[in-house]
């Protein structure tokens, strides 16, 4: 069955008399159609080139608790789970490095009782990278940027200790943007440059773009070719400021708790259309 095809028949679908069909019936034609429409975008994209590094906002948690009619902590907890099939579409497409922006440093002013579940699902999810086989297998190696001295003890401890149990791995990367504001970042990089300074390491004239690069969060990573923001929102929020100069921006309506591959394979497929030309 054919894109055009697929497309038809989700509008047939769609605007029949609901009523007169069961709903079980139409939710497996839909999920047949789906199915479907997934492997014709996937044959589009496979051999496209991919993006070596993925950065996605991960935004919408909240509003799609409230859909459901639940509290703001079941929405961050939907979205935590949905993580792990995101990484393994990266994976399937062969993207080496994600980058995925789950706590900002402005998230602080949300109220306690958020924050505090927040981060026991931060807790919950780097302890469970020790025994995630996926992580292992894949070699996936686990990292937290940000202010990471600003997030509870217990917090720290667990990703210490992710990032121990995956030092040694570098077929891929994950890093975790948890406590994090790109203008934080720079200003941190600032701070270390100007007391290398100060100490005499390095003479003012020697400060260029490389230099503040090697004092970023992302030190000795490519920046992202391609950053996602899912919610329908169309702005980074601080994220990556300096590392986003030239990345691809695609938005998508779509809440995160609720990112089908189909979602996915469509922002590949949207990158892979762009001429790239970094400005020349």
């Amino acid at each position: 069955m054919g894109y055009d095809r697929v497309v038809y028949m989700q509008r047939l679908i769609k605007y029949l008399p609901v009523s007169r069909l069961p709903l079980s019936l139409i939710n497996r034609v839909n999920n047949a159609l789906s199915s479907v429409y997934e492997k014709v975008l996937w044959r589009q994209i496979k051999d496209g080139y991919m993006p070596e590094h993925l950065a996605i906002i991960l935004d919408g948690n909240r509003r799609f608790a409230r859909q459901l009619g639940l509290n703001a902590w079941s929405g961050h907890k939907f979205g935590a789970e949905k993580v792990r099939d995101f990484l393994e579409w990266c994976w399937d497409a062969g993207i080496k490095i994600v980058t995925l922006y789950a706590f900002s440093t402005e998230n602080f002013q949300r109220s306690g009782r958020e924050v505090d579940e927040i981060m026991k699902i931060a807790e919950k999810k780097f302890e469970e990278v020790l025994k995630e086989a996926k992580v292992h297998k894949h070699k996936v190696k686990v990292k937290a940027i940000g202010r990471i001295n600003l997030l509870p003890k217990r917090v720290q401890e667990s990703i210490k200790r992710a990032e121990e149990a995956t030092k040694d791995y570098d077929r891929y990367l994950l890093n975790i943007a948890i406590s994090y504001g790109g203008r934080a970042e720079i200003v941190d990089a600032i701070k270390e440059i100007a007391e290398d300074v100060k100490s005499g390491k390095i003479d003012v004239k020697e400060i260029d773009e490389k230099l503040i690069e090697e004092h970023l969060y992302t030190s000795g990573v490519p920046d992202p070719s391609l950053i996602i923001r899912t919610s329908g929102e169309e702005r980074l929020s601080g994220f990556l400021l300096w590392q986003s100069a030239y990345a691809e921006l695609y938005f998508c309506d779509v809440f995160w708790p609720a990112m089908r591959k189909i979602d996915f394979w469509r922002a590949l497929r949207t990158y892979q259309m762009r001429d790239r030309r970094f400005g020349k």
